[in-house]
């Protein structure tokens, strides 16, 4: 019996945040973390910087890429110098997809895009820091290399988060 082919075509465009993108981004990290239920304290949540991420992200050493299609946002990633962290290590930031978004490999392009510019602007290294009920995305990041570490590193602010994870660049 044979099966119907299927191709999925995607129009995802993988942009630099833009000023614009900052209402949208708050809301959908904000919708994010409640639908898995870490909207608490010591979180992206109460950052005061997730409403101001094209701000943020001015940084020097620091970009911040955007997943859209259609002119919809459907998530972002970052990489950003955090204070306290070793010399030549940033931390990957600001991770979330929307729903619909997920396990289309939207997730591992937007990793990856981070991944060299982090090689790009000399880091040696990358850092997250994440949760137990973010588990699918805890396992790309394993896939992509990242290693668990027992405890946090520089100083993100952060201090609810679980679990903190490394990548040699």
């Amino acid at each position: 019996m044979s099966h119907p082919v299927r191709f999925l075509i995607m129009a995802v465009i993988i942009r630099q945040i833009e000023l614009n993108d900052n209402p949208v981004l708050a809301s959908l990290i904000r919708n994010i973390f409640r639908e898995f239920h870490i909207d608490r304290p010591g979180t992206v949540y109460t950052d005061p910087s997730t409403d101001n991420l094209f701000e943020l992200f001015q940084e020097e050493q620091s970009a911040y890429w955007v997943a859209e299609e259609n002119k919809t946002v459907l998530g972002g990633c970052g990489i950003y110098p955090t204070g306290g962290l070793p010399h030549g290590c940033a931390e990957l930031v600001k991770f979330y997809l929307s729903g619909d978004s997920r396990g289309k490999g939207i997730g591992v392009l937007l990793l990856q895009v981070s991944i060299n510019k982090a090689k790009e602007l000399g880091y040696k290294q990358l850092y997250l820091e994440s949760f137990p009920e973010l588990a699918k995305a805890v396992e790309m990041y394993k896939k992509a290399g990242f290693r668990k570490i027992k405890k946090p590193l520089g100083n993100s602010g952060h201090y609810a988060c679980t679990i903190w994870m490394v990548k040699d660049l």
